[in-house]
């Protein structure tokens, strides 16, 4: 067979201008614009503070923080992840993700002692972290990290720094970090700071001593400033000041409000001046803030975006949903103090309420019934008396609509003549991680106690400067008034379990932070045994018992309800 082959004259095709112009647009369509990032920051240097709260830096004299935001930009409610501890939310804010991601779940994680690996391994079998990454694109840059707790230095690549020190104090920390930055100039430095979070756990936060320290933070991160002048860096260095979580009472851990946010602060070098940012953002933000700053492109794994409306020159995003602005808290009167509730214990007398409303232009409106506030609550005018057992819910609404979180204070009214209260037996003990056998031990203390609820001063002279472990049982009848389904919570640190009518109804036992749990139980009109065990490990300690029911607003478990006696 042949093939036979046809050859064609060369065909030539005349195409239209416009068409042409298609073609000729579709690469520049295809590529995606040159990402820009904010100019001149040659130094970026972040001083943490463990366990400051906004509250703390708003309460305390804090005069450099307060020119810092003044000067600046401050996202005032930062939400930390969970659970509200150093290790978790320190790993986060350096790795740019999640617990979820990173694996760092609690303080007890080790380098090789964990129970979830993180979803990716980068330098020395950890996660990658923003020490890792500048490292990575600037390979002969100064970095380095001074810092107060020891674990801190756990979190990061030890490959990555050039400069790794661990200071016993506040005092040290600071003249360490300052003379490395004049002494080396670091295009990345990482100050951490632990006095607010020591005196947090000693003295409680919102203590007197609480916010000393954060003041005393203040002046350290005045030095840093001065520092950093000195080095002669000022005008080309982006400034943060952050911390991992809040507290409240004596602790930390739970998911509070006080708990689970902070405030972040941004000055210097590219930062806008005097600016609230609006945009939502958690604390593993900051890694990929502190990535935008240096050009640097976070890797894929991070989950954290720059807070890039801090700066000049970006706007808040485009396609944010925020919905509703959360405004601060209307502050009812007497206040939260350390463990005590807002409202307060009333022993033969009437309470007053008062309240402060926190919020710029804005009303406060209240109820007394437990139900919670809304547009057509009465607004507050003028402080007001009860002469009962009252819960009061508060809710500030500004003029474009937003509301606050909602205040709640507990007024318990009790008549000394009418036998309230409960047994308490307190029991020394050493290296609890669970709740003992309460039967098997012998009290070494007994007293009465009009609630469920642990006197720190009390506790606190009976344990000496011995072993802190300790535990205490309450007993007492419960006044029900309606048939029908009871819901009991207990809210502790470390564990408490809660019986009704001898039957186990909530069980918070184990060694951990604050943490309220709950469980529910049918009852009849009556009095019916009631029952709390608790107990602390070590550090400090917390209980609280609610309940709600029929007709009944969740609230602490009333004194007036509570009795010594089935009589």
């Amino acid at each position: 067979m042949r093939l036979h082959i046809a050859f064609f004259p060369r065909l030539t095709f005349v195409l239209p201008a416009a068409f042409l112009l298609v073609f000729a647009t579709i690469p520049a369509l295809a590529q995606e614009p040159a990402p820009r990032y904010p100019e001149g920051i040659k130094h970026v240097i972040v001083v943490g503070c463990d366990g400051m709260s906004p509250n703390g830096i708003r309460m305390a004299s804090s005069p450099v923080m307060h020119r810092l935001i003044a000067g600046g930009a401050v996202k005032w409610n930062v939400r930390t992840v969970y659970p509200s501890v150093s290790s978790p939310n320190w790993a986060s804010m350096i790795m740019g993700a999640g617990v979820e991601q990173h694996g760092i779940i609690d303080n007890d994680w080790e380098r090789g002692e964990y129970s979830l690996p993180s979803i990716v391994r980068g330098q020395e079998g950890i996660f990658p972290t923003i020490f890792g990454q500048v490292r990575k694109n600037y390979p002969h840059a100064e970095i380095g990290a001074a810092y107060q707790w020891e674990g801190f230095g756990r979190l990061f690549e030890k490959s990555a720094v050039n400069f790794d020190k661990n200071f016993p104090n506040e005092d040290e920390t600071t003249k360490g970090f300052i003379g490395y930055i004049e002494q080396k100039k670091p295009l990345f430095g990482f100050m951490h700071l632990d006095l607010v979070d020591d005196a947090g756990h000693e003295f409680g936060h919102g203590s007197a001593e609480y916010y000393q320290a954060v003041h005393k933070a203040d002046s350290l991160i005045g030095e840093v400033l001065t520092g950093i002048k000195k080095a002669g860096i000022e005008e080309s260095t982006l400034f943060i000041v952050t911390a991992d979580h809040g507290g409240i009472g004596y602790g930390h851990g739970g998911a509070t409000i006080e708990e689970m946010e902070i405030a972040t602060i941004y000055y210097g070098k590219g930062v806008k001046k005097g600016y609230k940012i609006k945009q939502p953002v958690v604390t593993f933000d900051l890694a990929a803030t502190i990535a935008f700053a240096l050009k640097i492109v976070p890797p894929y794994v991070w989950t954290g975006r720059p807070v890039k409306s801090a700066f000049q020159g970006f706007s808040e995003p485009a396609n944010q949903y925020i919905g509703k602005e959360l405004i601060p808290s209307p502050e009812i009167l007497p206040g939260r103090h350390l463990y005590q509730q807002a409202g307060g214990l009333y022993v033969n007398k009437t309470a007053t309420v008062s309240i402060n409303t926190i919020a710029d232009n804005a009303v406060t409106r209240y109820t007394v019934d437990g139900s919670e506030p809304d547009s057509t609550s009465p607004v507050y005018t003028t402080p007001f008396s009860v002469d009962h057992t009252t819960v009061v819910r508060a809710v500030s609404f500004d003029k474009t609509g937003n509301a606050s979180p909602l205040s709640v204070a507990y007024y318990r009214l009790v008549d000394s003549a009418k036998g309230n209260g409960l047994h308490v037996k307190f029991y020394r003990g050493h290296d609890w991680k669970y709740l003992p056998l309460f039967n098997a031990l012998t009290p070494v203390n007994e007293w009465t106690s009009y609630e469920f609820a642990i006197d720190r001063s009390q506790i606190l002279s009976l344990l000496g400067t011995g072993d802190p472990t300790f535990g205490a049982v309450f007993s007492g009848w419960l006044q029900v008034d309606r048939d029908g389904d009871y819901t009991f919570y207990n809210s502790s640190d470390d564990g408490s379990k809660l019986y009704v009518d001898d039957k186990l109804v909530v069980n918070n036992d184990g060694d951990h932070g604050v943490i309220e749990r709950s469980g529910s139980v049918h009852l009849s009109p009556g009095k019916h045994p009631i029952k709390v065990e608790f107990y602390n490990g070590f550090g400090g300690f917390w209980l609280d018992a609610y309940y709600k029911g029929p007709g009944v607003f969740k609230q602490l478990i009333p004194a007036d309800k509570l009795f010594l006696e089935n009589k």
